[in-house]
């Protein structure tokens, strides 16, 4: 089958791999779309942190967002996913120590990750997957969304770290799909948001989406925000979401800048501000497809263009398709 293979800083090719198989508690899905994602972007370019520390390395097969039709079954997996479309985790666990235990799987010190860390990611026209992480797509929701449960997890977890309550102020600093998604889920759920980018021409998307109160550094209004999330590889943006946050409430930290960002602890001290970090969507999951099934959230506007398996390697050099719509995401049909 032919596959995204990364073999080295801003090497990207096309290879035909082996047919995976569904081993025991696997399944193996007919992948119908892939996101092109921030992390994968870092993966192309050797960025990422993981690659820097040694956490993974290359040859790499990336690709964490997807959906797609479950193909196969392993020997003791449920043969009733087969033909199901489907979505899943990212981070897959060990399944036996004190942290997958209890629910947090997502930060197991064995983790492996989707396309990322140790298994073969979906920018493949098939991918193996463990059973248990699986998530049924119900028939409202279509490949396109489904591709975009992953992002929206995530920024489901920003909204509810952000402890607002309906009618209260969320700044997000940031325009790409993580902001844009946590715009979408906040107003959903009654808050009232506003959105920071670097310049107008970011902007027009979330505009075009009915949030009228997106601003650049110099319009933005002084207001008290009783949250702020910073979505943003920015690294002297942590430091700012902290000084515009009002005193005794939270800022959302799931933007990771390629450089290390200086925060004041004495400020969230005296602030006495409580900081919370976002690490995947593992929590967000099963509630970003109810919101997409009940409509209250439709990610699609998001979508730039949907391109295959051989145009990756130039998106990821920063090439936008012929024809792209505003929208900061790009999927792959692996299909194409």
């Amino acid at each position: 089958m032919r596959a995204l293979v990364l073999s080295g800083p801003r090497r990207a090719d096309v290879r035909e791999v082996p047919e995976p198989v569904a081993a025991a508690g696997q399944v193996v899905v007919d992948v119908e779309r892939a996101g092109v994602c921030g992390t994968d972007v870092e993966l192309f370019t050797g960025e990422l942190s993981y690659l820097q520390t040694g956490v993974t390395a290359y040859p790499l097969r990336p690709g964490h967002e997807w959906s797609g039709v479950v193909a196969a079954v392993g020997p003791d997996v449920d043969r009733g996913w087969l033909g199901r479309r489907v979505t899943g985790d990212t981070m897959i666990g060990c399944g036996r120590c004190e942290r997958c235990r209890r629910g947090r799987h997502h930060v197991c010190a064995d983790r492996r990750e989707l396309g990322i860390l140790g298994l073969p990611g979906a920018l493949a026209e098939r991918v193996a997957v463990p059973a248990h992480a699986l998530h049924a797509l119900p028939p409202a929701v279509d490949a396109e969304a489904g591709a975009l449960v992953e992002p929206g997890g995530n920024a489901l977890r920003c909204v509810e770290g952000a402890g607002l309550g309906p009618g209260e102020r969320l700044l997000v600093l940031g325009t790409g799909t993580i902001g844009l998604l946590v715009e979408l889920f906040a107003r959903a759920r009654g808050a009232e948001v506003h959105l920071l980018g670097r310049e107008e021409g970011q902007l027009r998307l979330a505009r075009s989406l009915g949030l009228t109160d997106a601003w650049t550094r110099d319009s933005l209004p002084r207001r008290p925000w009783d949250a702020v999330v910073d979505a943003t590889n920015d690294p002297q943006l942590p430091a700012l979401a902290l000084s515009l946050v009002e005193p005794g409430r939270r800022i959302v930290f799931i933007g990771l800048s390629g450089a290390p960002s200086a925060v004041d602890t004495r400020e969230i001290a005296l602030k006495d501000v409580t900081a919370v970090g976002i690490l995947g969507a593992s929590a967000g999951l099963a509630g970003a497809i109810d919101a997409y099934a009940d409509g209250s959230v439709d990610p699609r506007p998001l979508v730039a263009a949907t391109i295959g398996l051989d145009e990756v390697a130039a998106a990821l050099a920063g090439r936008r398709p012929d024809g792209s719509g505003p929208g900061p995401k790009l999927l792959v049909d692996p299909r194409r």
